[in-house]
């Protein structure tokens, strides 16, 4: 299986369904995902923002500068990783999604997932933690993985923090960081 065609294809699939014909109509491009189609890791994101929309790539606005900051930190080139969001339109004034927004784009995410089949999926803000964690708070299990049945195969989940909330509440920089930290750690000990 050539994984690229195979997400493209995925894409493609997304525009010809017009699915959320409203963020389509409002958006420049679809912001589908980047990096490398068999990382051990995959990022997931809420949705583009105004620089993601412009370019087409995912996390690179001032949230994706730290993103880049945090994995210099761990020892990951951003190349080495995947890095996508649950909603692929960018929502009009950088609103949330919403959970109809979130809940038209979760199958096109997991077959994403399914075609790179990461060790460990990184959820980045409660957008993206909802659907595979959907009883808990982030409060509670940021840092800490988690194991989710996702369709016939098991999924390591490590819950954080949006790099925004931390540009925004200074005072969760550092537990950013210390949770991003334990990534070589769950990578090591997931087989």
């Amino acid at each position: 299986m050539n994984k690229l065609v195979v997400l493209s294809d995925i894409a493609c699939e997304i525009v010809e369904k017009n699915v959320t014909p409203v963020l389509a109509d409002s958006a420049t491009q679809l912001v589908f995902g980047d990096g490398d189609v068999d990382a051990e890791v995959v990022f997931i994101g809420e949705a583009p923002g105004k620089k993601e929309d412009e370019m087409g790539r995912p996390f690179v606005g001032a949230a994706g500068k730290l993103l880049n900051e945090m994995l210099a930190s761990i020892g990951l080139e951003r190349n080495k990783v995947y890095i996508t969001n649950i909603v692929k339109y960018r929502p009009p004034e950088n609103r949330d999604p919403s959970t109809d927004e979130k809940k038209a784009f979760w199958p096109y995410l997991v077959r994403q997932l399914d075609v790179i089949k990461p060790k460990l999926v990184v959820t980045l803000g409660r957008h993206s933690m909802d659907y595979f964690l959907p009883t808990v708070k982030i409060g509670q299990v940021h840092g800490e993985p988690q194991a989710v049945q996702l369709g016939e195969r098991q999924q390591m989940i490590l819950p954080l923090y949006h790099p925004a909330a931390a540009l925004y509440n200074g005072g969760l920089r550092q537990t950013l960081f210390e949770d991003f930290a334990r990534i070589p750690i769950i990578l090591k000990q997931t087989t």
